[in-house]
């Protein structure tokens, strides 16, 4: 790798205020690594206690500055490989997630080690490790995007699993510089994050970026070796099915010309949508911050067909 940002570059937020840790110019395929940080894990492993925590909660280290990008453009994240380190953590923060009102008021964490083997979620369970990026994106125009919830149309917290290494991410630039930042690397994490913090590591992720000029993206998108996933932002959730999907008819037939008819007849076939993380879509209430408002939907069309 060419370029090594490590965590004490880590941000508690993407702001077009924050100085660029590093600049570059895109094409280049030059590989910048983005060490991120575990310690807001490993201090509630050990208070079990919100409130004893000095650790940044899900810090994105960055900014990136990409030399050239302009508002209107689009930055293409290539994602080559995640490197973890010795352990994980999985952690039951109590009032988020889909399991909280069955794991109750106390919290649970759990450290649990990444070898050779695999990630060692119990005494009896060990899976092959799925590296992937949950908090990826770029600095919105004006004001901060929080690095916890929601997922913002310049990305932040997705937690998407085809985040992962082989994958590209597209994302809007919204400021000179697009200023890219990425944190919050899972070990592995089922679909959905039933847990909310899925098995969360410290790691490295290695990238390489390029620039597409004059391409205005609403919301991020992801091309792996396979497919397209598009990803849909609204509240209520149909209506970020209903985005998504317009994103999906949009690219297939404004970018690539195809007749309206075919668009809507192969969708109807073969353009599956499901639910994506669990950030939500829409800021929380300010009591409640981390009841997710409005959903995040994925859409998938595969390469294929085109």
């Amino acid at each position: 790798m060419e370029h090594f940002l490590d965590k004490t570059h880590g941000k508690p937020h993407f702001s077009p205020d924050e100085p660029p840790a590093l600049r570059i110019a895109p094409g280049t395929g030059e590989r910048i690594a983005f060490e991120t940080s575990d310690a807001v894990y490993a201090q509630l492993h050990e208070h079990k206690d919100m409130a004893k925590l000095t650790a940044q909660i899900n810090p994105v280290t960055g900014p990136l500055y990409v030399e050239g990008a302009k508002p209107g453009d689009t930055l293409a994240v290539s994602i080559h490989e995640i490197r973890l380190k010795d352990y994980g953590w999985s952690v039951s923060l109590p009032g988020s997630g889909a399991l909280q009102h069955v794991m109750g008021e106390e919290m649970f964490t759990r450290k649990v080690p990444i070898d050779a083997d695999g990630v060692h979620v119990t005494e009896r369970h060990v899976f092959a490790a799925l590296p992937m990026i949950g908090c990826i994106g770029t600095a919105p125009a004006e004001g901060s995007n929080s690095t916890i919830m929601p997922t913002y149309g310049q990305g932040g917290n997705m937690d998407l699993t085809d985040c992962k290494p082989g994958s590209v991410v597209y994302l809007p630039v919204m400021v000179d510089g697009a200023l890219l930042s990425i944190g919050d690397i899972h070990a592995i994490m089922a679909e959905g994050e039933s847990s909310f913090v899925a098995i969360e590591a410290e790691g490295v992720a290695v990238v390489s970026v390029d620039l597409v000029h004059g391409m205005p993206l609403r919301a991020p998108r992801v091309e792996t070796p396979d497919e397209w996933i598009f990803v849909g932002l609204g509240d209520p959730v149909q209506e970020s099915i209903r985005r998504g999907y317009e994103d999906v008819f949009g690219f297939l037939v404004d970018d690539n010309g195809w007749d309206r008819g075919d668009a809507f007849a192969v969708l109807s076939a073969v353009g599956h949508s499901r639910l994506g993380g669990p950030t939500g879509s829409g800021a929380p209430d300010p009591l409640h911050p981390f009841a997710a408002v409005g959903a995040v939907t994925i859409h998938r069309l595969p390469k294929s067909v085109l």
